[in-house]
């Protein structure tokens, strides 16, 4: 039997088991759908101005788009509609075939840091959650929403955690890595410790917009220069966490980083951060340990967009540096680059790896065990 037969009745026993899919992207009806779960006293504002961004173009986006609607051909739902936005479909299509016991809904629309009404950010967060909640995970049970924050206005934040933490259709606290400052600040700190005492995640999907250039070198001239920026936006703020001393403040904090650029750039990362930390500790004495040691308790990371080496033994290695505990599950469905169990992970794991992989480890990292 061939590598690939191998890898392929591997994965059909763990999807006997049931998959956890850690980054499924659900769309609204249309334009106006959010509306209707938006509080009435900000209809006005809605039709007359919707969306004050924090980007210079009003009709730019700056998550990669390769192709229409950053989507597989095969996505568009039959009835009409955009790819993510057809609750049935997406059983057919995605649920039911690969035996998804739970995928987490991450919606790609950043409406907690790219608007700069504060007061219609609130609005605009709460109405996209209860459209999670009424639209997809009471329908659906195997779907978990995200808490949307405004993440910039610490105290309505709090006031939406508040509302949904404790709702068994939320498993997580979302906000983007693209931020006004670094995230290991105080001013966010609310956050973390709402999460904690909640028991539930924060998640760090790519994307966001604060405003300021997706490179620390200018604005790219290039959707793959934007999609490559992920992985220092994702390094940036877990450094940040890591040494403003945001862990060793909230010990049980559990962070997800997802669709951050694979997993390869984690053991770099680690590495450099403990070669400075040895020779540069004194100046933040709040960093107690190795900041390795926090990465591998605390940070989980999910797979989708893999790592594709020329050797697939490499990525053995990588997920060997990261720690097998440590790495989630993800297809990014319905996405482009949407990652197939059958084919997203190139060299045969052990079933106990399947496990961990395919299901175990976002059980821990959402707090589902």
């Amino acid at each position: 039997m061939s590598d690939t037969a191998k890898r392929e009745v591997a994965v059909a026993s763990a999807q006997k088991l049931g998959l956890f899919d850690a980054d499924i992207h659900p769309v609204p009806k249309s334009g106006t759908e959010i509306r209707s779960y938006l509080a009435p006293d900000w209809h006005g504002h809605f039709d007359h101005y919707r969306e004050f961004q924090r980007k210079p173009f009003a009709n730019a986006n700056s998550y990669p788009r390769a192709v229409r609607a950053l989507s597989r051909r095969d996505s568009w739902p039959p009835g009409g509609g955009l790819p993510g936005s057809d609750l049935e479909f997406m059983r057919e299509q995605h649920l039911d075939p690969y035996n998804i016991e739970c995928g987490v809904l991450q919606v790609l629309d950043p409406v907690g840091n790219k608007l700069r009404h504060p007061g219609f950010a609130a609005a605009m967060c709460s109405a996209i959650n209860d459209w999670q909640a009424l639209a997809w995970a009471e329908p659906e049970p195997r779907l978990k929403g995200s808490i949307i924050v405004p993440q910039e206005d610490t105290r309505a934040a709090i006031r939406e955690i508040e509302r949904l933490g404790r709702s068994p259709l939320f498993r997580q606290i979302m906000i983007s890595p693209r931020s006004e400052e670094p995230l290991g600040r105080p001013r966010y700190w609310p956050i973390y410790e709402a999460a904690e005492a909640l028991g539930i995640s924060v998640t760090l999907h790519v994307g966001g917009e604060n405003g300021f250039p997706v490179t620390p070198a200018g604005h790219p001239s290039f959707f793959f220069e934007q999609r490559e920026s992920h992985v220092p936006a994702a390094e940036a703020v877990l450094t940040s966490l890591i040494l403003e001393g945001v862990i060793e403040r909230f010990p049980r904090l559990r962070v997800i980083t997802v669709e951050a650029g694979g997993i390869g750039w984690v053991p770099a990362l680690s590495w450099r951060l403990d070669h400075c930390w040895e020779r540069m500790g004194g100046e933040i004495p709040q960093v107690r340990k190795p900041p390795s040691s926090y990465l591998r308790s605390n940070f989980w990371f999910s797979s989708q967009p893999i790592d594709e080496p020329e050797k697939p033994e490499h990525l053995r290695e990588v997920f060997d540096w990261v720690g097998w505990d440590r790495i989630l599950f993800a297809t990014d469905y319905p996405h482009w680059d949407f990652d197939d169990p059958k084919y997203a992970v190139k060299f045969a794991m052990t079933p106990a790896e399947q496990q961990m992989f395919f299901r175990d480890n976002a059980r821990t990292a959402f707090g589902l065990q």
